[in-house]
């Protein structure tokens, strides 16, 4: 369930942001989404959170250190969506 659920969110992820050049093979769900990793920035967090939210129905405060620890990672997101969802 985990790994199916970090797959659609690297799938979202791909498509959100437009990294066509990328594939979901190659996104390692423990890698750091901004800064290293892939480096994405604060425009992409925002297009990434609303994806999420569009898709999962998850809400999250823009600006919240709980908000940027859920976005460390592709687990990381997953296990956000995994407890939003049970909720």
């Amino acid at each position: 369930m985990q790994e199916q659920l970090e797959l659609e969110i690297k799938k979202l992820l791909i498509d959100a942001l437009n990294l066509e050049d990328l594939t979901p093979e190659q996104i390692d769900a423990e890698d750091a989404l901004f800064v290293s990793g892939l480096g994405l920035d604060s425009i992409d967090a925002l297009e990434l959170g609303l994806a999420l939210q569009k898709r999962y129905g998850v809400s999250m405060s823009a600006d919240s250190e709980e908000t940027r620890r859920h976005f460390g990672s592709i687990r990381a997101l997953a296990q956000f969506v995994n407890a939003q969802r049970s909720r």
